[in-house]
């Protein structure tokens, strides 16, 4: 399907109708409906930003899953910097409005992506459309890259700043952060802690081991620990790090003691409990001590940039009302500060419309998130 770009919105529309849901975790049954991965849209963006003179190569991270990889015209020895959104869409399975249909009512733009965040992609490239004959000669290469998988795992990001990140100086991930710019955002990790008891008849309990009173005793210390850990920290725009006790299961049936018992907790880091050996290794300090079983996946990083940074100084010497704010979620951005890539997120459009059952940007938005864009990639290739 190619991309139509007469305006910002029919832009963001011809995005929107390219559906691109993450597919892990999705059921069979949604897979064959066929709106999943982000091969087509990669596909479309090819030839697009073919035509404003990139160099484009699709570099599969997954099988069929590709980043967008799209460098700009010009000489190579620039320092280089990235314009980059996110393929890949959350589900769609809740929505109470055409997914993909992209329609234009009551001052906003609708669908899956809108906000989160194709409403960025739209900005990104506008700014990038209009400015497509000074790319070769600026004193930057402005380059522009689709990440896959941001939705679950980041797995995009992780693989383009293992191989590439020693190209860039400096990189904007698309987020909607109402074109303020977030420069520091809070890690993340979950685990699940687990206790072992003994099963037997419920008329007999001292006979046997009950792991759910195991573990909730041995939790109800283990929060006065973490509640310690986490207040001696302090960050001037994230606060404290936090966590969350989102899930706790245990046992078969109300007559038999149970043999096991799990909960889940969520543990949002700033960058000081990071730097001492972050959420993990907490966890297992606190865990082995009360010889409980921890599992978890890979601890997601927080990131800071300094608000003195050269790139962002450029920012906002073009648009000086953009803030230096800081963000409760995860993005890309985190990986690719990781991997040595100074990163922010920025882009029109409200958080609070992502992931929702009625998805949309007010064209206000896109449109001054296309102006906006467009003027900054102007003031870097003066």
């Amino acid at each position: 399907m190619s991309l139509r770009s007469e305006s910002p919105a029919e832009l963001l529309q011809s995005l929107i109708k390219i559906p691109s849901v993450n597919p892990e975790g999705a059921s069979d049954k949604a897979l064959a409906t066929g709106h999943f991965g982000e091969l087509p849209l990669a596909e479309a963006l090819q030839p697009f930003l073919t035509d404003l003179g990139f160099s484009v190569e699709l570099e599969e991270v997954r099988a069929g899953r590709p980043n967008v990889i799209a460098r700009a015209p010009g000489d190579n020895s620039r320092p280089r910097i990235l314009f980059g959104p996110h393929l890949d869409t959350v589900g769609v399975e809740t929505m109470t409005i055409p997914p993909f249909g992209g329609e234009i009512s009551d001052g906003k733009l609708w669908g899956r992506g809108a906000t989160d965040t194709k409403g960025s992609m739209t900005a990104m490239l506008w700014g990038l459309k209009q400015n497509a004959h000074l790319l070769a000669e600026a004193p930057v290469a402005i380059d522009f890259v689709g990440f896959m998988g941001e939705e679950t795992q980041q797995l995009g990001a992780k693989h383009f700043a293992k191989h590439h990140g020693q190209d860039y100086a400096f990189a904007i991930a698309g987020e909607p952060t109402s074109l303020d710019i977030v420069h520091c955002t809070k890690g993340c990790l979950w685990a699940t802690i687990t206790a072992k008891g003994v099963a037997v008849h419920a008329s007999q309990p001292e006979r046997g081991s009950n792991a759910i009173i195991t573990l909730f005793t041995a939790f109800q210390e283990m929060m006065s620990e973490l509640d310690t850990a986490f207040t001696k920290d302090t960050h001037p725009v994230l606060g404290n790090s936090t966590w969350n006790l989102g899930t706790f299961n245990g046992g078969t049936r109300p007559n038999v003691v149970a043999d096991h018992a799990e909960l889940a907790i969520d543990i949002r880091t700033i960058p000081a409990l990071w730097e001492q050996g972050g959420a993990r290794a907490l966890l297992h300090e606190l865990c082995d001590a009360r010889d409980l079983q921890l599992n978890y996946r890979e601890e997601n990083p927080p990131m800071e940039v300094p608000t003195d940074n050269t790139w962002i100084q450029a920012i906002q010497t073009t648009h000086p009302q953009s803030a230096c704010v800081g963000a409760p979620w995860f993005s890309d951005a985190a990986h690719l500060n990781a991997g040595g890539v100074p990163a922010i997120c920025l882009g029109p459009g409200d958080i609070a419309q992502a992931h929702t059952e009625d998805e949309f940007i007010t064209l206000d938005d896109l449109n001054a998130g296309a102006e906006y864009f467009t003027q900054l990639v102007a003031s870097l290739c003066k």
